[in-house]
């Protein structure tokens, strides 16, 4: 093999080392899906029945009813709620409410009966709903580690499908992902609740907001 083979086959030895070019990956995704209200509403209840979240739907100016209801309810007699959260929403609870921070270690929250925020985008074709850490919704933590979980979504904030939902978030912020309370299931397919989040789940749907 002369010098001119040997460089030859280096560089030919390279090239199939080298990093190959990114691939080009196809984002004909469906946009701009859209849906009457009333269609959207039922979509994105069917979804989050399946899952099993408890849903209530009220009107904006019947929200500190509803919360106040839903709390009784459950028996929650110490609720934590996020600094930027509309205070006049906890106004009929009649129980003792506890502002987040982040001086309250994790652990903490597990004293708690349940924690009422708000949402950011909820997809209805998925029953997903999407916390982005705004201040009604507060850190990742508070809607984790408390048994009880209140949802406050807005209807004019649920997109049809994932896509839609997507294009509503900022990137930037840190998402979490919502469909139902906490599950898995052991090995034997049996399921079991509140390992990973709340083992309850109940979603206040404001129809006019």
């Amino acid at each position: 093999m002369n010098a001119r083979e040997t460089v030859l086959g280096r560089v030919r030895d390279a090239l199939t080392l080298a990093p190959k070019p990114p691939a080009e990956v196809p984002r004909a995704y469906r946009t701009g899906r859209t849906l009457p209200d009333a269609a959207r509403l039922d979509l994105f209840v069917d979804r989050l029945v399946d899952y099993k979240a408890e849903v209530h739907t009220c009107a904006a100016d019947e929200t500190a009813a509803t919360v106040a209801r839903v709390l009784a309810t459950r028996g929650a007699r110490h609720i934590g709620f996020p600094a930027g959260l509309d205070r006049d929403w906890l106004a009929q609870f009649d129980g003792t409410v506890q502002e987040d921070h982040a001086d309250i270690p994790a652990p903490g929250l597990d004293q708690l009966d349940g924690v009422v925020t708000a949402s950011r985008v909820s997809c209805a074709e998925t029953g997903t709903i999407f916390l982005d850490g705004a201040p009604d919704q507060g850190r990742r933590a508070l809607s984790l580690v408390p048994d009880l979980h209140v949802c406050v979504v807005d209807l004019s904030s649920v997109a049809v499908g994932v896509p839609e939902a997507l294009a509503r978030l900022t990137p930037h912020r840190p998402t979490t992902l919502i469909s139902g309370p906490s599950a898995t299931s052991d090995i034997e397919l049996e399921r079991v609740e509140g390992v990973h989040g709340p083992r309850t789940l109940d979603v206040i749907i404001r129809t006019d907001a």
